[in-house]
């Protein structure tokens, strides 16, 4: 797992806003990366929408905030339209860049055990340096949190 301290590790991903966004691109800009199963599931739908909720204070903080998963940049636009979603998506088909960050591995679900997207969240300063790092987060109310945690 990434720990605090850790460099953030390089990204290049397909965004909602049209193009690539990658790593290199937000050198000196501070910015939430977080990774979450699907869209239009439960609890990534109460996720996106809180973490939509507080965009204009994340945005009065000088900080970005990212969605990751593995859906296309045409379920990620269906998804911003159902959910009114504020954030940016970005699109990791292969799930590379989630295995990067340790937010890819063994899930279990009714005693099966399976791979899959695991809710994690990153604080990555304007250095690229992890300042938090979330595991295993729960959905509801953790946009607030990680708000709290961005100085």
């Amino acid at each position: 797992m990434l720990q605090i301290g850790d460099n953030a590790p390089f990204f290049e991903l397909e965004s909602t806003n049209g193009g690539k966004i990658s790593s290199n691109d937000l050198k000196g800009v501070k910015y939430v990366l977080y990774f979450y199963p699907k869209d239009n599931t439960s609890g990534c739908t109460k996720e996106a929408i809180e973490f939509s909720e507080l965009i204009n204070e994340f945005e009065n903080k000088q900080v970005r905030v990212f969605g990751v998963s593995p859906d296309s940049i045409a379920k990620h636009h269906k998804f911003i339209e159902n959910h009114n979603v504020k954030i940016t998506l970005l699109s990791d088909p292969e799930n590379k860049v989630s295995a990067a960050y340790y937010a890819y591995g063994d899930k279990k679900m009714c005693g099966k055990v399976y791979k899959g997207v695991i809710r994690s969240t990153f604080i990555i300063n304007e250095d690229g340096v992890i300042e938090e790092a979330y595991y295993n987060v729960k959905a509801a109310g953790h946009a607030q949190k990680v708000l709290g945690c961005v100085l």
